[in-house]
């Protein structure tokens, strides 16, 4: 099954300066799913920028045999690295900018 892990990255401390705000995506495969609760680590995450991600919600399509995760953020105050170069670090790992409108299809 295709696994499509979404994360939103915002800046609580650059909101203001910057206002950088990504929607990324990373596409698996995998015989498992997550489910909520589950806590997903994965090499592009970056303990400068918090302490894990947490599974809020699934969306299965069965006649796709695909997976959509949403992640949420556990810690927000942990922001020693900045936006731009955790994007960066994510994108080096596989994730992948998307639209609203690519992960609502």
């Amino acid at each position: 099954m295709k696994i499509h892990l979404i994360l939103f990255v915002t800046s609580v401390t650059e909101q203001q300066s910057k206002n950088i705000q990504k929607l990324l995506m990373k596409t698996i495969e995998s015989d498992f799913r997550p489910m909520k609760g589950d806590i997903i680590d994965d090499p592009g995450f970056d303990s400068q920028f918090h302490n894990g991600y947490e599974v809020v919600k699934v969306t299965i399509n069965y006649a796709k045999s695909e997976c959509y995760v949403s992640l949420h953020p556990l810690v927000l105050e942990l922001e020693d690295l900045g936006t731009e170069a955790y994007v960066e670090k994510l994108q080096a790992h596989g994730w992948r900018a998307v639209s609203k409108e690519e992960v609502a299809q």
